[in-house]
């Protein structure tokens, strides 16, 4: 009797570029991360507004940190590779050589991130056209899209970059490049950031009225004529430079790749839910929202007919999941707003000693901290008297109004730890209920959503996890791996080397739950009125902010 030879599994690298590093990871055809490896990239901000990186350095990390994760791995298993990337916008020349996206010339900085807003005024005048575009994008273009920033090189850097120009590629697309040699674009980034539409490809009249005609009299060369469906395989796979930059074998498959937020919603929104005891089980997927929460957070569902959802971007058909239509709510800073909360407070410097001294992370200890000073209240009842407007960065979803600023209300003279426990814990909140404005403006649309699946670096934090949940009334699904993202990307490799039959077939397998959060129903009449009190803080602001525009 001979046993069966068992076959050796198939490994996929996914390749996530995100705002501050570089990630990678080896997943095996089950969706588990067998390695990662993650490298920081340099942001630079030569003035108010303006974020610039540079598309070698990034490149640069990506072949670092892919190197890592494959190390001792049999080469002849990896079968596919996908890559995923902010939305931010890369300019080279004729030459594919990068080409300064400043004043002061610096050609390695060569791409406008995607946080970037220096072109308000340029997309302000893009938004006065009311063109039927705009439509796809919830009616109001956002400062953080691409046409807005284009209008914006042409207008500033004419003669040193908007001339020399030969490319502008959003960076998940400038991956796929490097990688193949191939300047085809994926249908997710030119339909969620470029307004491409997957009916009738690029609308001339668009670029002629906002003053960029030039992209036309070239059948769109210059941003893509070539459209690739995500996770469809690209040119002829890794070519041989970028194969021995990456250390993976050349000629493996390179899939057409996808936005960061969109890797993130694939890697998490597919996944089995059978014997949870979730809403969502046995019904389709349109049921679900995906949230992506890093440096910004995105809110992703999908639909079977086109919704149109104002202040949402989309509908966008096939952008995520092939077939369905994607709407794409979104709050611009999150993580990063956390960040600047805590960390610009006095007791700051307090909190991080302690946090050193016993052994954990800064968010950790404030959990812990919260716990201590809850006494008999439930921990989300301490902010009664405090409250948080969180948009410091403008507001995406569902207001899409870049000049609102952020508010806090219920301040006192106090400055220890306990007042910087409250006011991180009401920024959460603060953010957990700009998710129900989103959620709620879809749902009044025509979605019919019921749970929300979580992923990306903030689900990891249990506070703002069980706030979300508690705040929405809706169970949070987390996922087995943290790094859904990560997983997202490889599910493209995967379906580019053709081992799946479909992108909603690889999602299924190789996506998986790990831990099911219920909202506390207990708790829904305080968390009504903190909505009430959050809606309340806009209009308030509308209010003075008229009085003195009235000057």
């Amino acid at each position: 009797m001979h046993s069966k030879k068992e076959a050796p599994v198939k490994y996929y690298v996914g390749i996530d570029v995100g705002s501050a590093s570089v990630r990678a990871a080896l997943v095996d055809q089950f969706g588990t991360v067998v390695a990662h490896a993650d490298q920081p990239i340099q942001i630079w901000e030569p003035q108010p507004d303006h974020y610039e990186q540079s598309s070698a350095d990034i490149w640069a990390a990506c072949c670092s940190v892919t190197k890592k994760v494959v190390c001792g791995i049999d080469a002849s298993q990896i079968r596919g590779v996908g890559f995923d990337a902010t939305c931010s916008l890369v300019a080279v020349d004729k030459h594919f050589q990068p080409l300064a996206v400043n004043s002061e010339g610096q050609n390695y900085r060569n791409v406008i991130m995607w946080m970037d807003h220096r072109a308000v005024s340029q997309v302000k005048r893009i938004n006065a056209t009311q063109h039927r575009v705009l439509s796809y994008v919830g009616g109001v273009m956002s400062v953080e899209m691409q046409p807005p920033k284009l209008l914006w090189i042409k207008e500033n850097l004419k003669e040193s970059c908007w001339e020399k120009a030969g490319y502008f590629f959003d960076l998940p697309d400038f991956l796929s490049w490097k990688a193949t040699g191939v300047t085809a674009r994926s249908l997710c980034t030119v339909v969620c950031k470029w307004t491409y539409t997957s009916d009738g490809g690029w609308d001339d009249t668009f670029w002629k009225i906002i003053g960029l005609e030039d992209l036309v009299k070239d059948n769109y060369e210059k941003i893509g004529n070539h459209v690739l469906s995500p996770g469809e395989s690209v040119g002829k796979g890794l070519m041989p430079e970028a194969a021995k930059d990456l250390g993976l074998p050349e000629g493996i498959a390179v899939a057409a790749s996808l936005i960061d937020a969109h890797a993130g919603g694939l890697g998490v929104i597919g996944a089995d839910v059978k014997g949870h005891n979730l809403p969502c089980e046995n019904q389709p997927i349109t049921s679900r929202l995906a949230m992506i929460c890093g440096t910004s957070s995105c809110h992703m569902g999908v639909s079977e007919t086109p919704i149109f959802v104002p202040g949402v971007w989309g509908p966008y058909f096939s952008a995520m999941v092939p077939g369905l239509w994607l709407n794409e709510g979104g709050q611009s800073a999150t993580g990063k707003l956390i960040d600047h909360v805590v960390r610009g407070h006095v007791a700051f410097p307090e909190l991080q000693s302690k946090a050193a001294a016993s052994a954990h992370s800064i968010y950790t200890y404030l959990n812990s901290h919260l716990d201590l000073i809850k006494k008999s209240l439930p921990v989300g009842f301490l902010t009664v008297d405090l409250h948080v407007w969180p948009d410091f960065h403008g507001n995406r979803s569902p207001l899409t109004d870049l000049t609102l600023k952020g508010m806090v209300v219920g301040l006192t003279l106090s400055r220890g730890l306990d007042e910087l426990a409250l006011i991180y814990l009401a920024t959460i909140q603060a953010i957990a209920l700009g998710t129900r404005h989103i959620l709620e403006t879809m749902q009044a649309a025509g979605h019919r959503i019921n749970t929300l699946f979580l992923c990306g670096g903030l689900s990891k934090n249990p506070l703002f996890v069980q706030m979300h949940a508690d705040i929405t009334g809706k169970p949070v699904v987390l996922s087995k791996e943290v790094e859904s993202v990560l997983v997202g990307a490889a599910i493209l490799g995967a379906c580019a080397s053709g081992d799946f039959a479909s992108i909603q077939e690889a999602m299924a397998k190789m996506g998986k739950i790990g831990r099911v959060v219920q909202p506390n129903h207990e708790h829904k009449r305080f968390y009504d009125k903190k909505y009430e009190v959050f809606l309340k803080l806009v209009e308030h602001q509308r209010e003075y902010r008229s009085i003195m525009n009235s000057l």
